[in-house]
């Protein structure tokens, strides 16, 4: 079920797309796929209903204008970002002293982030077109499972159609999307070799660990192609 088409709930509490609609004005190029990168990244975590709606408090929407204002105005990384919410006794994942960076859950994963979609479904929650969709599949960007005759999504690839959508509106089209996908496919055989012996090692708690170190690397590496983005970008906006 979209989070997008449900009620506002309680007059303490808006959905994802009422929140959208609500920071419009102050930050146009705010999106549902947006807020929920924000919330992949541990900046936001909005409650959810029973029936998986995102529900967000008048505090989960003052911290979200904090995050937008920060990035739009100061240009700031998340990363950064962070920082200053922790500075502000905000909870935020810090990365710890050294070359490691720690990770920190701050929730149990919802239950609906295990639910499948059928096409129909998810072009509903992401807002995607249905030839989008299906191009995304073809180029290999998603990756639908057919079950009982009937081809199923994850939330992820969910959440890659509702990215895509955002791109796709500045003529962006899953064909240019295959560089990226390029891109992530050589980074993840990178970061596999890295820690593929701990990953393959007989001990349960070596395996556990290992798991977490991808993880971390994952992060550090996004990190790092989000900077190289932000410096590669700003020999044409400094000009």
């Amino acid at each position: 079920m979209s989070d997008e088409g449900g009620p506002g709930a309680t007059n303490k509490a808006l959905t994802i797309g009422a929140v959208v609609e609500l920071l419009k004005t102050e930050f146009p190029d705010v999106s549902i796929s947006k807020i929920r990168y924000l919330e992949d990244e541990k900046l936001i975590s909005p409650k959810r209903t029973s029936g998986g709606y995102r529900l967000f408090s008048k505090a989960d929407v003052e911290r979200l204008r904090t995050i937008l204002s920060l990035q739009r105005d100061e240009f700031l990384p998340l990363k950064v970002i962070r920082q200053e919410l922790s500075r502000k006794g905000t909870v935020a994942v810090r990365p710890a002293s050294g070359r490691r960076f720690k990770k920190v859950s701050l929730k149990a994963p919802a239950a609906s982030d295990t639910k499948s979609y059928t096409l129909e479904e998810a072009v509903e929650a992401s807002g995607a077109e249905g030839d989008l969709v299906r191009e995304l599949e073809e180029y290999g960007l998603i990756s639908g499972v057919s079950t009982g005759g009937t081809r199923r999504y994850d939330q992820t690839d969910v959440e890659i159609m509702a990215a895509a959508s955002d791109l796709a509106q500045y003529g962006v089209g899953a064909r240019n999307l295959r560089t990226l996908k390029s891109s992530v496919d050589r980074e993840s055989a990178l970061l596999l070799q890295i820690l593929s012996p701990t990953l393959r090692s007989q001990n349960p708690q070596t395996r556990k660990e290992g798991v977490a170190a991808l993880e971390n690397l994952a992060t550090v590496s996004s990190y790092l192609k989000h900077l190289l983005l932000i410096k590669d970008l700003r020999n044409y906006t400094t000009s």
